[in-house]
């Protein structure tokens, strides 16, 4: 017979306590005899002082691409110098759209107010405000950019509903924020509402974020998959972590098309480092998460049930250790003992799990809307001034002309003419609205042009446009109450 082809996995033990859980992670993994081949790579910290503003050299790109997986413990990023996370970089350099963080109580043995807990988190992992993209133009004023797509949204939605057919979730919960960001979160919902109907074996439901939030935190117990644009995703996750028990012990997987990446959802506090007193169980979780997408169910069901026997055993790290119900403090490397000592026993009071093969998800997306027809009706322009808005007024009526008109001054967002409200406070950044007036009459490139070059020859200081489209006739940009 020949030997079992071994797995390629990439490993980075981090920074702060990340070579000591992962120490602790690779013990256990190899006690198992899974077919596991690791090849270690240097990412963080170190990287990111030898000049690589990443946190990543270019050479380890390929060893983490012919990986079948990554799993990577938390890593310090230095303060100030304009280093980027490192992250971010992996997520969408990698194409790891999907962030799956499963959030479970183990009551009585791990304090928590919600002992039935049992929630999986999917946040979608490339877009929104996460791209990074932020702008300062003015002394006064800084703008990001929120990123919502139909593709990216279509991606993370479709992996939600079929993640929860293929581990017997009953209901997937998308989470938004469409009554104030009617088109980025309203096209998240939208494209949630239509996907819903694709699965009706799966109830689906929605919540506006901040009162899901409030749910989420009172009755966690109401809640199956929740998926969620990126920044949402990211606090919810963390908070769903806590209140289950900890975020210290939770795993996450980073799922793309051809890569993924593994790691605990914590960070480097490198304050525990070196003292073998870390709590490992996130990065053990997410190894679990890990065999499970290699296509090693039995050796991710062995460690977890292990893991979740030495839980109930009470033996405990010092931050989850409690008089009442722990039996040992151990340390990192005594905790991953205990659980090699327990491969392949079931817990006795908390449920064995069981893995099957990685079901292979059906992602494929389906056809697009029909092209609308896009039109350009005008142009947003930002300037920057601290004149008021009498005195700005009195410029831009030195530059519009046919076929714009001014049509309305706002400041962060509230309009200030025509009628700004006395209470209404302004700083040094303006947007002002120019569109056509006459639906015959339509703007052209050109026309815009020349509407900044006479911005330009006016000296007025714009530091920003938006340009204004309609789709099949209706407004793809926020219109006031009294633009209509």
């Amino acid at each position: 017979m020949h030997a079992q082809k071994k797995i390629t996995i990439a490993i980075a033990e981090g920074d702060g306590i990340g070579p000591e859980i992962m120490k602790a992670t690779l013990s256990i993994l190899k006690a198992t005899g899974a077919p596991l081949e690791f090849h270690h790579v240097e990412i963080g910290e170190k990287v990111y002082l030898r000049g690589f503003p990443t946190g990543i050299e270019p050479g380890t790109w390929d060893i983490i691409r012919k990986a079948k997986g990554f799993l990577k413990a938390p890593i310090t990023t230095p303060q100030g110098g304009g280093f980027k996370s490192l992250n971010v970089t992996i997520r969408t350099t990698l194409g790891l759209y999907a962030n799956i963080r499963p959030c479970v109580a183990y009551a009585p043995y791990i304090a928590t107010k919600h002992p039935h807990m049992d929630v999986v988190i999917v946040r979608e992992n490339e877009e929104d405000l996460y791209t990074g993209i932020e702008y300062r133009q003015t002394q006064d004023t800084v703008h990001a950019l929120k990123i919502i797509s139909r593709p990216g949204s279509e991606k993370i939605i479709r992996y939600a509903f079929e993640y929860a057919l293929a581990n017997n979730r009953k209901k997937v919960t998308c989470f938004i924020k469409d009554n104030i960001l009617k088109l980025s979160d309203g096209l998240f919902h939208k494209i949630f509402d239509e996907v819903a109907k694709e699965y009706p074996t799966i109830t689906a439901d929605h919540w506006i974020v901040d009162i899901g939030a409030a749910k989420l935190a009172d009755t966690p117990e109401n809640f199956d998959v929740i998926v969620m644009p990126n920044l949402y995703g990211d606090i919810l996750s963390d908070v769903a972590a806590q209140i289950a028990g900890s975020v210290g012990l939770a795993g996450s997987a980073n799922i793309g098309e051809n890569a993924a990446m593994f790691e605990a959802i914590h960070g480097s506090a490198p304050r525990r480092a070196g003292q073998n007193i870390a709590n490992p169980s996130g990065l053990i979780l997410a190894s679990v998460l890990m065999l499970v997408h290699v296509g090693l169910p039995e050796e991710a069901a062995k460690i977890h049930n292990a893991w979740l026997k030495t839980i109930e055993n009470g033996i405990h790290t010092y931050d989850i250790f409690e008089e009442s119900v722990s039996r040992q403090k151990v340390g990192t490397q005594e905790f991953a003992e205990a659980i090699i000592s327990r491969l392949g026993q079931l817990p006795q009071h908390l449920k064995p799990v069981h893995y099957n093969a990685n079901k292979t998800l059906n992602l494929q997306r389906e056809e697009k809307e029909s092209k609308q027809k896009k039109q350009l009706v005008g142009i947003d322009i930002f300037i920057d001034s601290q004149q008021s808005v009498e005195e700005v007024l009195a410029q831009l009526k030195k530059v519009a002309f046919d076929p714009f008109s001014l049509k309305m001054i706002s400041n962060r967002g509230a309009k200030v003419w025509p009628e700004k409200a006395p209470e209404t406070s302004c700083v040094d950044s303006w947007r002002c609205r120019f569109v056509s007036p006459s639906k015959e009459q339509l703007p052209t490139n050109e026309d815009v042009a020349e509407l900044l070059k006479r911005f330009a020859q006016q000296q007025i200081d714009f530091v920003k446009t938006e340009s204004l489209y309609t789709f099949d006739g209706n407004p793809g940009y926020t219109v006031a109450q009294d633009e209509q």
